[in-house]
């Protein structure tokens, strides 16, 4: 068992943690996804009440992903801080340009800083640093440490540390990006889309019983992509139902849109240059 990589990464997970809570506190900013709560679970097993987690409520949180964290808080004994990081207030974000991530953390990182003196820890993974993500920005800005990053572990290796830690379905968890990541760049963030976004999601979801479900609102109408084989599941009459029950979810918000079905891209409504991307 000592040679199980997976133990072996959370032995330097702990490691790293023990250094960076040595003398002071640890804040984790938990979204409610698999390397959040695995962060989290290890660093309050290891440090107890100098651990403190802080979670965002708002339009673009998926309600289940606030739910599952206060579960796991309530189950777990953590120190559990909800908030409003306050990006709705925020005319840069609402507008969705290309940096709109960079907002987003940035009320983020502030709103914990505002709270908390403590060292701020995110579950950013080595994954992640290979896409254009402009939250890391706002991270380095906030004085964020990323300890997945630091110890060299991936997403599979979270995954694997999440079964290690005894999360259950929690290792498991699809990958799921903030509700704003399903509108074009350039499209403005309102609440109300993103609750049509969110419901369609679950209407789809729950119908084909599809991995991945993305509701993408696009200046040339709604596109509902799926797995490549939830989506060769479903045929063209299936297909034309779901899109009129989604469609008629926009229309009785006022928001009359076509809706097609696309396989999944990830961050397809994400539009960004090649020269942003370097």
């Amino acid at each position: 068992m000592e040679h199980d990589p997976a133990l072996s990464s959370l032995g330097k997970l702990e490691t790293l943690l023990a250094s960076i809570g040595e003398g002071q506190e640890i804040a984790v900013a938990v979204s409610g996804g698999v390397d959040s709560l695995t962060l989290a679970a290890a660093a309050h097993a290891l440090l107890g009440g100098r651990v403190g987690m802080y979670h965002a409520r708002s339009p673009a949180v998926p309600f289940d992903a606030t739910a599952r964290v206060e579960a796991m808080a309530a189950a777990r004994g953590w120190r559990l801080e909800l908030f409003d990081a306050g990006e709705f207030g925020r005319a840069e974000y609402l507008a969705n340009p290309v940096d709109r991530c960079f907002h987003c953390k940035s009320s983020l990182y502030g709103a914990m800083r505002a709270r908390s003196t403590a060292q701020l820890v995110s579950g950013t993974n080595l994954d992640d640093l290979g896409e254009y993500r402009p939250g890391l920005r706002a991270a380095g800005e906030h004085g964020v440490r990323h300890p997945y990053v630091e110890i060299g572990a991936d997403k599979q290796t979270v995954r694997a540390m999440a079964r290690v830690l005894g999360l259950g379905s929690v290792a498991e968890l699809p990958a799921a990006p903030c509700l704003a990541s399903r509108i074009e760049t350039g499209i403005g963030i309102d609440a109300a889309t993103l609750a049509l976004v969110h419901a369609s999601e679950r209407l789809v979801g729950a119908a084909v019983e599809a991995r991945t479900v993305r509701c993408r609102v696009r200046a040339a109408g709604v596109v509902l992509e799926l797995d490549a084989a939830s989506l060769d599941a479903i045929g063209p009459q299936r297909r034309a139902e779901l899109a009129g029950e989604v469609g008629s979810l926009f229309a009785r918000a006022g928001l009359a849109r076509t809706v097609s079905f696309a396989p999944y891209r990830n961050g397809s409504a994400f539009l960004v240059g090649a020269h942003e991307r370097a």
